[in-house]
């Protein structure tokens, strides 16, 4: 909320400075934003008079002036302004002002050959208005040569964020009564003006929806002169980022800005019948003020009269009945809405506005006569008229919250030591009422207010926040314990290794939309009330929300997109841990030495997906490759890793095209996922199975022999995976086979139709001794036959 000091101090009495007043407001915990002073933005501006003015030698539409700046020099000026006369007072922009509307810097330049030594402005041009006609016409005595910033009396706006539990400071009222509570000066009564009402009014006013609209309070003044607001009220609204628009709307909302209470004015001429605050019918519709048509139902609250609807009632009036600058006669209107049902409206048809903030929060209910006095005498100050007698349709609340309190809670809560006396004296400037048994009666505009513990947030603020001491926590003794989890290590563990590895992390939404849980089998919950369509199921699988992740990489130019995340897969027996990464683009971009970039394919996501299983402790050696990896992966390019027939670890491969059409993306991709929660966690301390996972690296003494290898090239069925293969000849020989793997794959030329040839090189390490030709035939043996029993055989 925006508002100026000068404003401000209408209502408090105080000598403090701007820092001053800044730093109280947030220590009493009314965050102040920002602050900007507008005789900053002025600076260079000067009041000037015009002394001569002469028809441009080579434009119809130019005038150069001579205008006097109280230095002595008068100064030549060029200006194509229809009402610059010679004789007037205006405000001359010298070279080197910056002109605030557009940001351009006035420099000393020629205008059709004739020189300009600055410029002179317009309202709209300094922005203090929306008048570009002609430039600004000050009075004969403005003194010439003064600042104009001073002259104008231009003070600076202070942005103070007011939290949702705090409508009581949504005017400028509000907060000064907080300050004045807090020392910084003396809050000023509120002045009701005089004036004299005369008859009945003469719209009957009624409401029929007492939940929606308890209150409804009302007069009519005829007689009233529309037009621009005086000079004061603008500089008001202006501060706060108000349009002046008209005297009588300008009045409305400076009567919401000061105290805190919204109201309305309609054109009397253009109702019908009686005004009467009640419940929409379905499908019923207006045409707002902000030239929009709503759709209403029976939920929402309208002020409507015998022919339609004029007001979406807290939120927003409506054009048909707004009032113009040839408006005589009005019917001012000042309710009490009930708060949700505001902010459901508002919510429904998406629309917001000053009103709604202020009615969803809770407006003063004891302010309605007020409200209406005060709107009524400055209406009938400025613009003339005669008020009717008021009418009170319903009852706003009137039942006053008692809190029984205990003065000891300030300290124990709030942690800071209040005498009793200063903390009746804080509630009491609060307007909070305080019995001798400290039974507190809270105002009705502190709807905020729930219990014992609010009121020592309301003393404790006012003290100061800036008084309440920083105390370190006690600390326990002895040797703090480990906080993470086995879990929570394995996650760190891996996320360490995937970023290791060139993977860079992403962290996408638990939830994605029917048609992408539909790639992935479909999710197994649904939101009731999701935040949009496209955040409506719980994720089955990680992999939509990497892949639209991976969709906006590439959509911005990215030609090696690597990610991963860890997180929660939602199944319909519960939600388990996964680690998923995607690859697209160039494996490696294209050089000299190997020409063309090599995208990634499907045994880049197996080695990666083998490197994450091995950073997370998997025994990886004892793992089987086998398929039936997903739909949603491509067949044949793709996989499973177990530990035996039915647990599974973790898939590769290479994504499905047709999944690739759903996310929009037209180069191939790779993924791995590991399904964290099946990784089986090692022995804890040599104490059988389960228990905590042990990172610790284990000790490594190299063999003293040198290892051997031996090259074996297989014919096998070309349905044979090699992963079997492999397997079948690492376990042939345990104690002398350490590792086996795959180094050619041929087929053609002489190898037989239905098979394949695999080479695979076998790794040997002696243990005690060195191999003799008999050791080594015997290993060979047992690995020729081991694969026979896939169907292999030896070639050659």
């Amino acid at each position: 909320m925006k508002f100026s000091l000068t404003w401000l101090k209408d209502h408090l009495e105080t000598d403090a400075s701007l820092s001053e007043i800044t730093d109280a407001l947030n220590a009493i915990g009314l965050e102040v934003e920002g602050v900007e002073d507008p005789a900053q933005r002025l600076a260079g501006f000067t009041v000037a008079k015009v002394l001569t003015a002469a028809k441009h030698p080579d434009a119809d539409k130019l005038q150069v002036l001579t205008v006097d700046t109280g230095t002595g020099e008068p100064l030549q000026v060029v200006c194509g302004a229809p009402n610059a006369r010679a004789g007037m007072t205006g405000v001359l922009g010298q070279p080197g002002a910056v002109v605030p509307s557009n940001g351009m810097e006035l420099r000393k330049s020629a205008i059709r050959g004739v020189e300009s030594n600055g410029m002179m402005c317009s309202v709209k041009e300094l922005e203090l208005g929306e008048d570009h006609d002609g430039i600004i016409e000050l009075p004969n005595d403005a003194p010439v040569g003064h600042n104009f910033a001073d002259y104008h009396g231009s003070s600076p706006v202070v942005d103070v964020a007011i939290t949702p539990n705090r409508p009581d400071c949504m005017g400028v009222y509000g907060i000064a009564r907080d300050l004045a509570a807090a020392g910084l000066g003396t809050l000023k009564p509120i002045a009701i003006p005089n004036f004299a009402a005369n008859g009945a009014c003469p719209v009957e006013i009624r409401t029929e929806d007492a939940q929606g609209c308890p209150a409804f309070y009302g007069r009519v003044i005829t007689g009233v002169k529309n037009g621009p607001s005086p000079d004061w009220l603008q500089q008001r609204l202006t501060s706060a980022g108000q349009r002046p628009i008209s005297l009588l709307v300008d009045l409305t909302n400076y009567l919401m800005l000061t105290f805190g209470r919204p109201a309305h004015v309609y054109d009397l001429a253009k109702l019908s019948g009686a005004v009467v605050a009640r419940r929409a019918k379905n499908g019923e519709q207006v045409l707002a003020l902000n030239e929009k048509t709503y759709t209403l139902d029976d939920s929402m609250v309208v002020i409507a009269d015998d022919t339609q609807v004029h007001d979406i009632a807290g939120i927003m009036g409506g054009e048909d009945s707004g009032v113009q600058n040839d408006t005589t006669d009005v019917l001012l209107e000042i309710a009490y809405f009930e708060p949700s049902r505001i902010g459901v409206t508002g919510r429904t048809l998406g629309l917001a506005s000053d009103a709604r903030t202020r009615f969803e929060r809770g407006v003063d209910p004891e302010f309605l006569q007020d409200g209406l006095d005060l709107l009524t005498g400055l209406i009938v100050e400025l613009a003339g008229g005669t008020p009717s007698e008021d009418v009170h349709a319903g009852t706003a609340p009137n039942e006053a919250k008692v809190v029984a309190f205990d003065t000891g809670l300030t300290a124990r809560l709030g942690g800071v030591d209040v005498p009793a006396d200063e903390q009746r004296r804080i509630l009491e400037s609060l307007d909070f009422a305080v019995a001798d048994d400290w039974n507190v009666t809270c105002p009705l505009r502190r709807n905020d207010i729930e219990g014992p513990a609010d009121l020592v947030e309301e003393v404790v603020r006012i003290h100061g926040l800036d008084a309440v001491e920083s105390v370190a926590l006690p600390r326990m003794e002895g040797v703090a314990r480990p906080t993470a989890t086995p879990e929570q290590q394995l996650e760190r563990k891996l996320r360490r290794a995937a970023a290791g590895a060139g993977l860079n992390e992403a962290i996408t939404w638990s939830f994605i939309s029917e048609a992408e849980a539909a790639t992935v089998g479909g999710g197994h919950w649904t939101l009731e009330n999701p935040i949009s369509e496209e955040l409506k199921v719980m994720r089955p699988s990680l992999l939509p929300g990497l892949l639209s992740a991976l969709k906006r990489n590439l959509d911005r130019g990215g030609s090696s997109i690597r990610l991963f995340e860890i997180g929660r897969r939602y199944l319909a027996d519960g939600e388990y841990p996964a680690l998923v990464c995607v690859m697209a683009g160039n494996k490696t971009d294209r050089n000299w030495a190997q020409g063309k970039a090599v995208p990634f394919d499907a045994f880049d996501a197996k080695s990666m997906c083998l490197e994450l299983l091995r950073a997370a402790g998997a025994p990886v050696q004892k793992l089987m490759v086998m398929d039936e990896a997903g739909d949603f992966y491509h067949p044949g390019q793709s996989a499973t890793l177990r530990l035996g027939p039915k647990n599974v670890l973790a898939s590769f491969g290479a994504i499905h095209p047709a999944m690739l059409d759903t996310f929009g993306i037209d180069v191939p991709v790779v993924a791995c996922g590991i399904h964290l929660d099946a990784i089986p966690a090692k022995k804890a301390g040599g104490k059988g199975k389960g228990g905590a996972i042990n990172f610790a690296r284990p000790s490594f003494t190299p063999p003293a022999l040198q290892a051997v290898t031996r090259d074996f090239a297989f014919l096998v069925p070309t349905t044979l995976a090699a992963g079997d293969l492999l397997r079948v000849v690492k376990g042939a020989d345990k104690a002398n086979i350490v590792d086996a793997r795959v180094f050619d794959l041929f087929t053609g030329e002489g190898v037989p139709e239905g098979q394949k040839s695999i080479a695979i090189e076998v790794t040997l390490q002696p243990q005690d001794k060195s191999y003799k030709d008999a050791d080594l035939k015997a290993i060979t043996d047992a690995v020729v036959a081991a694969a026979a029993k896939q169907g292999a055989e030896l070639r050659g």
